[in-house]
């Protein structure tokens, strides 16, 4: 994931979205239950992961510690 970093936590739905770079077409695959990966359709880049039921993965929602399934590299 390369460029700009975004985070959108929608309440009501309980669901969390990291991403990065310029938004393009892409296609989501769930990798695990609950969380998704979103790749773009041309190159197969990562542009964004999300995760369902944050709530219910995190201890404390104003401390969320969560285990990545995959490795973000991030350059500022």
């Amino acid at each position: 994931m390369k460029g700009p970093m975004r985070v959108h936590y929608d309440e009501e739905g309980d669901f969390l979205e990291i991403s990065a770079g310029k938004p393009t077409k892409c296609y989501a695959t769930e990798i695990q239950s609950g969380v998704f990966l979103r790749r773009d359709e041309e190159t197969g880049e990562v542009k964004s992961i999300g995760i369902l039921g944050l709530k219910k993965r995190s201890k404390t929602i104003k401390d969320i510690e969560l285990d990545l399934p995959v490795e973000l590299s991030l350059v500022a």
